[in-house]
């Protein structure tokens, strides 16, 4: 199976698509290792958008 590319996004409450470390798009932000099938966390109590920043 293909991996996603980096720059892949996903929001808050999805399942993460790809292991990797995914960064929060805007401001605060920050980066997390998330791995494949994970429910993607909110961020500062928000749901955000995370934006895939390399391969774990």
């Amino acid at each position: 199976m293909p991996r996603k590319p980096i720059g892949t996004t996903a929001r808050t409450g999805e399942k993460c698509p790809e292991s990797g470390v995914w960064e929060v798009m805007g401001t605060p932000t920050t980066t997390a290792p998330i791995a494949i099938g994970n429910t993607m966390p909110p961020y500062a109590g928000k749901a955000v958008t995370w934006r895939l920043k390399q391969y774990a």
